[in-house]
């Protein structure tokens, strides 16, 4: 009986021991990754801040493009204005997509399964295939010709699927007590959800947005297709417009103005955290000012 005892004992000693073991294995592979993950981020965005920043100069903003100062303030107008655009389009239907998906079909609804396998094939599509589409449809078909239009709803469409799916975990993770509370006093579903379910939701929605404008404002191919490389501030929305990322593939391509390019690489990405900045500032205050209700 006693050697029995021994012999469990010992057992789940050594099962401790390689447990202990493995965590510390395992921990080790997560710090690497992280370690790995960040350093390559500080070192891309080294890079392009050392080769950038010498040769940013008062040219490169002047409003009028020409050969010989490569401005890219109309680009950067152009990306402004393909942002608004598209998040115009694509974020009404993202947001009542997921409302309607979470709130209004049953639990094991076979229409919410299959919208959510559409949604994610979309996203993995690569983004030439929808730049392709949009000539073939917007541009073709429609008639909309080459032009920001064009763009904007080739864009809405690339973005769709992401805003849709990170709304819809948002409102899945907000707690059912929110909404028997809601209903409980009375609260109609719309109501609910406009009111109570949407604002608590609305750090997850807004990670679905800046998600989303990261892809527009780093699009080049598909814009290529139905937006153009017209370097001009479009007279309407059915002008050409360039953004900076094909403002920086054409000048990358043309090779006559490399530091140039590094120079706008700068300005794009001083963009994105401005942007991501200010969403999660934003986020953080909804959040704060939820708790403090």
């Amino acid at each position: 009986m006693n050697d029995k005892i021994t012999k469990q004992a010992g057992g789940e000693a050594r099962y401790r021991h390689r447990s202990r073991i493995h965590s510390l294995v395992l921990r080790g592979l997560v710090y690497l990754g992280a370690a790995v993950t960040v350093g390559v981020l500080l070192f891309i965005v080294g890079y392009i801040l050392a080769m950038g920043v010498p040769h940013i100069s008062l040219d490169l903003f002047e409003l009028t493009y020409t050969p010989y100062n490569v401005s890219l303030m109309p680009a950067l107008i152009n990306t402004l204005l393909m942002t608004a655009l598209s998040l115009a389009l694509a974020l009404p239907l993202g947001l009542g997509a997921a409302i309607y998906l979470v709130e209004y079909t049953g639990r094991g609804n076979k229409l919410v399964g299959i919208v959510r396998i559409t949604a994610e094939t979309l996203t993995g599509i690569p983004s030439i295939v929808y730049g392709l589409f949009g000539l073939l449809f917007f541009v073709t078909a429609l008639g909309w010709r080459i032009s920001l239009l064009a763009g904007s709803f080739t864009l809405a469409i690339m973005i769709l699927p992401i805003i849709m799916r990170t709304t819809e975990e948002a409102l899945k993770a907000v707690p059912d007590a929110y909404r028997e509370g809601s209903f409980g006093l009375g609260s109609g579903r719309l109501r609910t959800v406009f009111l109570i379910l949407l604002p608590s939701a609305m750090p997850g929605i807004l990670a679905g947005v800046i998600l989303g404008i990261g892809r527009i404002v780093g699009e080049s191919a598909a814009l290529i297709f139905t937006a153009g490389t017209v370097a001009e501030l479009p007279g309407s929305v059915f002008d050409s417009a360039r953004t900076l990322s094909v403002h920086m593939y054409v000048l990358a391509s043309e090779g006559l103005h490399i530091d140039k390019t590094y120079a706008t690489a700068v300005v794009l990405l001083v963009i994105v955290l401005l942007i991501n900045t200010l969403s999660a500032l934003v986020a953080r205050r909804l959040t704060k000012g939820k708790t403090d209700d």
